[in-house]
């Protein structure tokens, strides 16, 4: 995926570098250059194959993440026009300015309204920059809103977030049942659980974080596995009968704990969710995140039986596999199989 080259591993540090200097910030231009600086980062690996269709998301993820950085700058000088500040916390008297740069951070994120570009930028890039799309270049956008409900800024707009969450795991439940491509599902998924995330911020911070947490884990678990497992040019869900029946079914489980089948991991996330928000006012909001999370589910386990039903017997005969996809594999099924552990120890420690 990556060259050994010093070059590669200068793009990642951009990349990297780029959002640390983003949520390190206090002032709306750091902001601004912090995610510029990791956009130039990225970029690069985007087009690192040189195919056309890594092109053609590299252009389209272009054009968006420009479109959301011109409205943060336009926001930002609106709000210094009102405010005579550019500090992220001195924005009390800026309606204006703050609409629109939360509207450039939720394009920037390929959150509900604005999530359109996000599974046609996914389904031409490979899995490792499918990888970092879902989780890295989240990361600059949610703290950023974060920071916003921690200095009581947003609590005006509270009703619009909840509103744009329970609309991303609606999309992200309805959009991926017409899909055909694994990373269209993978973006689809990417979309709902920004939903959840959204949602747990509103509620708890700690929430929001050990979501994302648990969703880093299980994402860089489903995408390093079809990395390893060479399926690079996978396009089709059928594809993923593979000869050897442990593969095909750590991937199925790692899907499903995306999921949130209960009690894979994957369900201990929204079981932290579900249940620091039953005290809340906002609670009816939880009937359209769950419903998003039934409508996934229920495309992850459509492909499951597909799979596993209509296969033939043949291919369970042929068991080869490598020690070292061997290990992999068995940490990463140990890691999404333990969510029913994590829900006894999370209930001991409250008793404690």
């Amino acid at each position: 995926m990556f060259s050994s080259l010093p070059f590669g591993f200068m793009f990642i540090f951009i990349t990297l570098f780029g959002t640390i200097f983003s949520i390190s910030s206090s002032h709306w231009l750091g902001v601004w250059v912090g995610l510029e600086i990791n956009l130039i980062g990225f970029l690069p690996i985007l087009v690192y194959q040189k195919s056309t269709s890594e092109s053609e998301s590299a252009v389209k993820y272009f054009v968006v993440q420009a479109l959301g950085s011109g409205l943060l700058i336009f926001g930002s000088l609106t709000s210094c026009a009102l405010s005579y500040t550019w500090e992220m916390m001195m924005m009390d008297s800026s309606v204006p300015g703050f609409i629109i740069i939360l509207s450039g951070l939720i394009i920037k994120m390929g959150m509900f309204p604005f999530h359109f570009w996000l599974p046609s930028v996914m389904a031409g890039l490979p899995w490792v920059s499918c990888l970092l799309l879902a989780t890295w270049q989240k990361i600059a956008p949610l703290f950023l809103i974060t920071s916003f409900l921690e200095a009581g800024i947003l609590y005006s707009f509270i009703i619009f977030l909840l509103l744009m969450a329970s609309g991303s795991s609606i999309i992200g439940g309805i959009g991926g049942m017409n899909q055909t491509q694994v990373r269209a599902i993978l973006a689809y998924s990417s979309i709902g659980h920004l939903g959840w995330i959204m949602f747990a911020s509103c509620q708890s911070i700690w929430a929001m974080k050990s979501y994302f947490l648990i969703y880093l884990m299980i994402s860089v678990s489903v995408f390093m596995t079809l990395w390893y497992l060479n399926l690079n040019n996978i396009k089709n869900l059928t594809d993923l009968m593979t000869p050897e029946p442990w593969k095909t079914f750590s991937i199925m489980v790692m899907l499903l704990s995306l999921g949130g089948l209960p009690p894979l991991l994957g369900f201990v996330s929204k079981w932290i969710v579900v249940s620091g928000s039953m005290n809340s006012n906002f609670w009816i909001f939880l009937f359209f995140l769950i419903l998003g999370s039934v409508l996934s589910l229920f495309y992850y386990l459509s492909l499951y039986f597909s799979i596993f039903l209509g296969a033939s017997k043949n291919m369970y005969m042929n068991m080869k596999t490598s020690p070292k996809m061997m290990v992999f594999l068995t940490i990463a099924l140990l890691l999404n199989l333990s969510g029913g552990l994590v829900l006894i120890f999370l209930n001991l420690l409250k008793e404690f």
